[in-house]
């Protein structure tokens, strides 16, 4: 009769969560679709990259809000067992409370290594894979968002200007210039321009006008009556890099250790770049491991601020207060967490004291609650 007891009460509880769970990622991946389609209109990207880069951000949205749905969904179905009366067929069957304490802590841990395969290893590879469409696919309507009369510099290292257009749609007085830094530059300038398809490949084609090359202080130019700008391979200024979020696990860490070799060597890193990290980016690679690898051990805490329920009968006359002070001690578990990482420094070892926190938080939490049990058997 345990068994069947723990199960209905397990599958209670993760129906709930995984339902809660689904729905909230889904209304917020909703919202941040949306944003997600201006964003690829702005850069001139082909709707099928837009749909692959939405799908992969999904993984993300459910690793953010699992421990608040987690906490929020247990949180329900414990308050719901006790005023329905359905814990008291727990303790007349002689299941100790401790017992269900345990059970349930045994499955947050569960959750907690889940949680960190899905922050540490699937959450990383979909946003790398979500970035590498954006820096593999090709701007494919440029036209749409050259405005006229502005200086238009959503293109990686190109600024475009157009007065305006004639009656049959093309480009009048553009001016174009193409910068690979800041001694090696392009301007074009033309009276007319359009912009053409050929062999999928999209082309600015220009005509009558003149491009002026600075190459290293010399300056060339020439006249043409027509001219083709290639627009393949472009990239948007919002594409181009690797963010640290998208870095796998693996290579944060051989990140780490590389960087912290060369401060232990007292090797000046500051123009050492180590596969897509910088010595100035160590504190943010520090931060993100502690958000993929620590975080997660928040989870078993916020389980036994929820089983602070079961320590007190619905029949008390404080039990609703007592519901209320039991929720908001596990939303400041949830925002402590968070806040933790302000506190993380580029030395791992003065981080200790904070990567330890949520260790420590589960232990008093678990004895504040067997220390309660006990008191209340010998009051019995």
């Amino acid at each position: 009769m345990e068994k069947i007891l723990f199960r209905k009460l397990l599958i209670d509880c993760l129906i709930f969560f995984l339902i809660t769970l689904f729905s909230a990622s889904i209304i917020i991946w909703v919202f941040q679709a949306v944003n997600f389609l201006d964003i690829m209109i702005e850069d001139g990207r082909d709707y099928l990259v837009y749909v692959n880069y939405s799908f992969l951000n999904f993984p993300k949205i459910v690793s953010k809000v699992l421990p608040f749905v987690f906490f929020f969904s247990f949180f329900y179905v414990i308050s719901k067992y006790e005023l329905n009366n359905e814990l008291i067929i727990f303790w007349n069957f002689g299941i100790n409370k401790i017992q269900v304490i345990n059970f349930l802590l045994i499955f947050s841990i569960f959750l907690t290594l889940l949680q960190i395969i899905l922050a540490a290893f699937i959450v990383p590879s979909a946003q790398d894979k979500a970035r590498s469409f954006l820096r593999t696919s090709s701007v494919n309507f440029l036209e749409s968002f050259v405005k006229q009369k502005k200086f238009n510099d959503t293109i990686k290292n190109i600024t475009i200007y157009t007065e305006g257009k004639d009656k049959d749609g093309n480009l009048l007085n553009i001016y174009l210039k193409k910068e690979e830094n800041i001694d090696n530059f392009q301007i074009t300038y033309a009276k007319k321009g359009k912009f053409v398809d050929k062999k999928n490949t999209q082309i600015l084609v220009l005509y009558e006008g003149e491009t002026i090359n600075f190459v290293n202080n010399k300056i060339t130019n020439f006249r043409f009556s027509k001219s083709d700008f290639n627009l393949k391979n472009l990239q948007t200024n919002t594409t181009t890099y690797i963010k640290t979020q998208e870095v796998s696990s693996s290579k944060l860490i051989r990140c780490y250790l590389k960087l912290n070799d060369l401060n232990i060597l007292n090797i000046d890193t500051k123009n050492v770049v180590i596969e897509n990290c910088l010595p100035a980016n160590l504190n943010n690679v520090i931060k993100e491991l502690y958000k993929r690898f620590i975080i997660p051990f928040y989870i078993p805490s916020l389980m036994l601020a929820i089983l602070f329920l079961i320590l007190k009968s619905k029949e008390n006359v404080n039990y609703l207060n007592y519901r209320i002070f039991i929720f908001l001690f596990g939303l400041s578990i949830i925002i402590s967490s968070e806040m933790s990482l302000r506190f993380i420094e580029s030395d791992i070892l003065d981080n200790i004291k904070i990567f330890i926190i949520p260790i420590i938080m589960m232990i008093l939490i678990y004895l504040t609650i067997y220390f309660n049990l006990k008191s209340f058997k010998r009051k019995k």
